[in-house]
């Protein structure tokens, strides 16, 4: 995993935690249900990220007789289980603490601690997204942010950039409820806000686990390198076609298995140097590419040396 993927996990965990304390703060003065959904969500989003720092470095350990390919695949079980906090800390508890607020309605004391909290937390978090996007446009490449976030392989930064959007318009709906329950001396607003807020985070929950879902699963490399790989391998000299190939995402690590049609009017150990030549430079121009396998398939009778 590249360093700025940790530098953009750690950036959302400094910004997670000034936002949860001051949020708590606010919550605790003012008696926002709002304020309360948003310090969980908040702590919970510090949680998330120091899981995130776990399961990048449980994916770093090198490759035993017992796992052959790595541990790569283990930032998707600690990605997919940040997935499940949010859907369950964040959100359940959101839409419960909402519930109650209707049912319990409370007026909202020295609003003003939460008005100002919230452009704080609005700021600090707008740092913490910008650094995360700053992440995802470098392997962006032209691509829609939406298409990005299905096409994208990277787990850890998939999840950061969807808490930090969720935490935006999270702040953002809170801001809106406390505004309308100060204007109208409604504390429906609030309570309604927070139910927002829940059902929002369960939304996006939902998206990030169906995303890591497909990589625990086994799912290729992004589409569009797999089809720069395709050219690359087909346009080699001794090629004379690519018939299929398979390419397995495992963390940062990516496996590759080429079924070539080699040329069959050149010596059996000039195709095997030309495979490895292939095998070389496929490795240069893709660093992540950790294991390749090469089968290759001659129609006619090579010359023997």
């Amino acid at each position: 995993m590249s360093g700025n993927t940790h530098r953009a996990i750690i950036v959302a965990l400094a910004a997670n935690l000034a936002i949860a304390l001051t949020k708590g703060a606010a919550a605790l003065f003012t008696g926002s249900g709002a304020m309360l959904a948003e310090t969980v969500h908040s702590f919970a989003d510090c949680g998330n990220q120091l899981l995130l720092l776990l399961g990048l470095r449980q994916a770093d350990r090198p490759a035993s007789p017992d796992y052959p390919l790595g541990h790569g695949k283990a930032i998707y079980f600690w990605s997919f289980l940040v997935a499940v906090m949010l859907f369950t800390v964040g959100g359940m508890f959101s839409l419960y603490e909402g519930v109650h607020k209707l049912q319990h309605p409370e007026p909202l004391t020295q609003w003003g601690w939460a008005v100002g909290i919230l452009v704080f937390s609005l700021v600090a978090e707008g740092v913490s997204t910008r650094a995360a996007l700053q992440e995802a446009g470098a392997e962006r490449r032209g691509r829609s942010m939406w298409r990005w976030f299905r096409e994208s392989r990277q787990a850890e930064l998939i999840v950061v950039v969807g808490e930090n959007m969720a935490a935006m318009c999270g702040l953002a709906v809170a801001l809106v409820a406390i505004g309308l329950t100060v204007v109208t001396g409604n504390p429906l607003w609030d309570a309604l806000g927070t139910i927002l807020i829940g059902a929002l985070l369960i939304v996006v929950a939902v998206f990030v686990a169906i995303e890591i879902k497909a990589m625990l699963i086994g799912q290729s490399i992004d589409p569009a390198r797999q089809a720069e790989m395709h050219a690359f391998i087909a346009s080699q000299p001794g090629v004379e076609g690519l018939l299929s190939l398979i390419t397995l995402q495992m963390g940062s690590d990516v496996v590759v298995s080429a079924h070539v049609q080699m040329k069959g009017d050149v010596l059996l150990s000039t195709q095997v140097q030309a495979i490895d030549a292939i095998e070389r430079e496929l490795k240069r121009r893709y660093p992540d590419v950790r294991w390749s396998f090469f089968e290759p398939q001659v129609e006619r009778a090579s010359r023997c040396d």
